[in-house]
Parts: structure tokens; sequence; C-alpha cells
């Protein structure tokens, strides 16, 4: 239960407008949860006493919250709207984020020690003592690490302007070091062959069930203090799934045409296991494979992205895929890599 002084402060923050402090935690029905800070729960009395003076604040807080729930859901179905234009730079520099630790502040003489030479002399002694410890324990070893960083940066340099343009090694690393970069919703596993003149490329991904999309979206009512859970349709699950995968494969071609600039055609398929009825046994299902040239790639408008839909934008290549218009994937064999 809040003390006298909590409700002072809640009053405070509601005069001035402020954050109230306090968490909320939405249960499974929607209903709310007041917590303090360090998680504890308000009683009874005291909700009742917020939902009263603060009513504004907590719709805010809630209105907040029900776009956070939703954000995996636009985020799946938005996935290719982070695809990089092949026309920017593959390389991007780093910089060493660790700053140089402060040297010690020399310590003052007392006027009368200054007086004496001994004790000056002393005094001396004592800050050069504190410098050299400085340089010797901390900015050397500092000076080290930062060495370490530009040197493998200009490896990385080196290898994503140049190696990629000759050397297969290179070029596996660099695609391999930019796939692992993105930040994927739903665990997304990809393998990748080069071909014998290094112009194509073979992929493979891995992508995630079905049965990991969301089965809700939550939506506040005009009065009350809670949120409303909608359950999705089934028919709305499959057309989320159809464009996330989608938007898998085209983040894909994208790290593949902007790292790789020797790179011509790529191929990508997507799969998933499903169990197959007549044995039981859990199988690898191709749900579409694209083959796409760089000159096809290229036509995108990369700046208009939120305009893309990224299921009818592989219908433009070369693509084999059998799928209903509510995303009911069937089998297909998927493009080889010759």
């Amino acid at each position: 239960m809040a003390t006298p002084s909590t409700r002072a402060t809640l009053e405070e923050r509601i005069r001035q407008g402020e954050s109230l402090g306090l968490r909320l935690s939405i249960n499974q029905d929607g209903s709310v949860r007041y917590l303090f800070e360090d998680g504890t729960p308000l009683s009874d009395q005291d909700v009742r006493w917020l939902r009263r003076h603060a009513r504004d604040a907590i719709r805010a807080q809630l209105k907040t919250l029900c776009d956070e729930l939703n954000a995996d859901i636009v985020r799946l179905g938005q996935l290719h709207h982070d695809t990089p234009s092949p026309h920017c730079r593959g390389y991007v520099p780093r910089h060493f984020a660790e700053p140089a630790p402060t040297p010690p502040t020399p310590v003052p003489l007392p006027w009368w020690k200054a007086l004496w030479p001994p004790a000056r002399r002393q005094h001396e002694a004592n800050n050069t003592r504190r410098q050299t410890q400085f340089n010797d324990d901390y900015y050397r070893a500092w000076e080290h690490r930062k060495a370490d960083f530009d040197a493998a940066e200009f490896a990385r340099q080196q290898r994503e302007e140049q190696g990629v343009l000759r050397q297969r090694d290179d070029m596996t690393l660099t695609l391999q070091e930019r796939l692992e970069e993105i930040d994927w919703p739903r665990e997304t596993v990809i393998d990748f062959d080069l071909g014998s003149d290094d112009t194509t490329m073979a992929l493979d991904i891995d992508l995630p069930s079905d049965d990991d999309m969301p089965d809700r979206e939550w939506t506040m009512p005009a009065k009350a203090l809670k949120l409303t859970p909608t359950s999705l349709s089934a028919t709305r699950q499959r057309k989320l799934y159809r464009d996330h995968v989608h938007g898998i494969a085209f983040r894909v071609l994208g790290a593949v045409f902007v790292r790789l600039p020797s790179v011509q055609e790529a191929r990508v398929s997507g799969y998933r296991q499903v169990v197959d009825p007549a044995t039981g046994d859990t199988r690898d299902q191709y749900l579409y494979s694209i083959k796409v040239t760089r000159a096809q790639w290229n036509r995108i408008h990369f700046d208009q992205l939120e305009q893309v839909d990224p299921v009818a934008a592989v219908e433009a290549f070369t693509l084999r895929r059998d799928m209903t218009k509510t995303g009911i994937f069937r089998d297909i064999d998927p493009f080889k890599l010759v």
C-alpha cells in the first residue's frame, strides 16, 4: 500500500504533468496491474485512487503499451523496409567506442609546503608517480585495445572494399557478417554457396514456423482503462506469415547485392520444417525459390520501400512458388546452383 509520502509524490507528479513513476503490466485478458518501480503491486485502494486522479496519464501509458504489444505484428509484416539500396556503400566505418581513460589530476601543493624545497620535490615526485602509474596501468592498455580495434577495422575495410571483388574467402566472411548483423524477429538460419565463377550465389533460408506468428492484437477502448485482446483469424495469421517470409527473402537479397558487388545473380530459397502426415517424420518444405539478377534488383525504388509489397516484388523475378492468395503454401522444387 502506498505511504502518505508516496501518495503526495504521485499527486505532485500529476499536477506537474510528469510520469507517474509506475509500471503497468497487462494480463492476458487485457486487465491492468499497477506496480511500483520495484515491482511491488499497488493495493486495490491505491489503484482506485489512481484511476480517479490520473486517468489521462494512465491512458497515455496504456497507449504506449498497446503500441509496443502490436509492434511485433507490424515489424513481422514490414521486415523489407530496412533493406539497403544496392547503390549504398557496402563498407560502413566503425569507431572505437571506448573513450580514453581520464588522467589523474595533479594534487595541488599548499603554499606553505612550496616554501620548503624537500616537500616541494616530494610532492612533484608523488604527482609524477601517479601519472606514470596511470600511463602504465590504464592508458597503455587502452592504447593496445584501440590499436587492435583499428587493425581489425582496417582489415575489414580492405576486405569489404577490395577483397569482395576477387577473394572468395573475403566474400564469404563479408556476407556472413552482414547476415549476422540483421536483427531477425524470429529465428532465421541462412546457408549460402558461391558459384564457380563468383558471379552467382545460392542461399537457403531455414524460415521460422507459421506457429511463431502472433495470435492476437490489442486495442484500447475509448473509455475503459484496459486493453482489449483480439484473436487474429487464421487467414490474417497466414497473410502475416506470407508477408514475413517474403520479407526475409527480400532482406537477404538486399544483403547480397549491397555487400558483394561481383555477384550478378542470386538464387534464394526458403523452407520450413513440417510433419509428413504419411510417416510422422519432420521434413523440409520449400515455400519459394527466387532467381534474380542484379539488373532486375536495381529496378526497385529503394527510397520508396513502404510502397513495395515483397510478395508481389518477387513475382517480377524468376519464381517458383505454389501459394494461394491467403498464404497457403504447397511444396516446390528449389532452383539449384549450377
